[in-house]
């Protein structure tokens, strides 16, 4: 008997154009997430910037446009020793179990994609991707949403009951709920993130008394001056999320200095090493294990 899994990418359009059944079958044979060591922090690759419309990565506006080199480099990023899991949207974390590169890893759903990058309903946040019963379906481990709060714009209020009821709907099917809560505003016409310590509080506080319980709530969120005050905000799990592409490469110091606090338990990363600027997938992962203590033999951290 055959694996299931498929090898390319004419391999995928087969399957989805006369076999998409198989696609279940295959996320229901997946290899599940062996479970965590005590003290063990995670890196999770992160993916699911497409499914709202954002492709770009540095400065390279259409990064992520191209399936395949997206699916290529993931899966390189995946089978490096260290790595523990993927964050992505349902037809990406479809492509992957059907090559095979999520058996054995801990996998997240992202949920809320309909706030498309640029638009003028950007921060009406709906769930347009995975809700809590098709997470389950899936045999995933939990679903991500994405909680931007702007004080003078209404679609936040929506934003917020949603996401409880997507942390209700995990928490009833013991699952995780992994909220990336920003205080946001419009400037120019365009959505950005407050990125000061106490915008990253009040949005931590807001997040974590969603729902009926937070007893499956992890936290998402960026690095900023001060970290050691933000984090003192929650003891939920806090993973530190990588950002765009600094033209430097991935702030490994940032990194090292959140991973050092008591909540954090590790980092959910994407572009920044999936799209490093010298191209590197392999060393700008291995540089990120070496954070954790999981240090393949040879890396160094750069």
């Amino acid at each position: 008997m055959g694996t299931g899994f498929v090898e390319d990418r004419a391999g995928l359009t087969e399957v989805r154009m006369t076999d998409p059944a198989r696609i279940a079958a295959r996320l229901a044979a997946r290899t599940p997430f062996p479970g965590l060591a005590a003290g063990e922090r995670l890196l999770i690759i992160a993916a699911d910037h497409p499914a709202r419309g954002a492709l770009a990565a540095g400065h390279d506006a259409m990064a992520m446009a191209d399936r395949w080199d997206l699916l290529s480099r993931v899966r390189v990023a995946l089978a490096r020793p260290g790595v523990h899991g993927f964050l992505g949207s349902a037809d990406l974390v479809e492509d992957l179990t059907m090559l095979g590169a999520l058996e054995g890893k801990l996998v997240l759903g992202s949920m809320n994609r309909g706030g498309v990058a640029g638009a003028t309903f950007e921060l009406d946040d709906r769930f347009t991707g995975y809700d809590p019963k098709g997470i389950a379906a899936a045999g995933l481990d939990g679903g991500k949403m994405l909680l931007r709060i702007d004080p003078d714009d209404p679609a936040s209020v929506a934003t917020l009951e949603a996401c409880a009821s997507a942390v209700d709907g995990l928490a009833e099917r013991g699952l995780v709920a992994m909220i990336e809560p920003f205080w946001s505003t419009r400037s120019d016409g365009r959505v950005r993130n407050v990125l000061d310590a106490e915008a990253v509080i009040r949005s931590i506080a807001i997040a974590s008394g969603l729902g009926r319980t937070s007893a499956f709530t992890w936290l998402k969120l960026p690095f900023v001056p001060d970290m050691a005050r933000v984090l003192a905000a929650t003891t939920l799990p806090t993973f530190v999320l990588g950002g765009d592409v600094p033209d430097g490469g991935a702030p490994l110091p940032d990194w090292a200095a959140a991973l050092a606090l008591p909540t954090v338990r590790g980092l959910t990363i994407g572009r920044s090493l999936l799209y490093p600027p010298d191209g590197d997938v392999v060393a700008a992962v291995d540089s990120a294990v070496a954070l954790l203590g999981a240090r393949p033999e040879g890396v160094m951290v750069r």
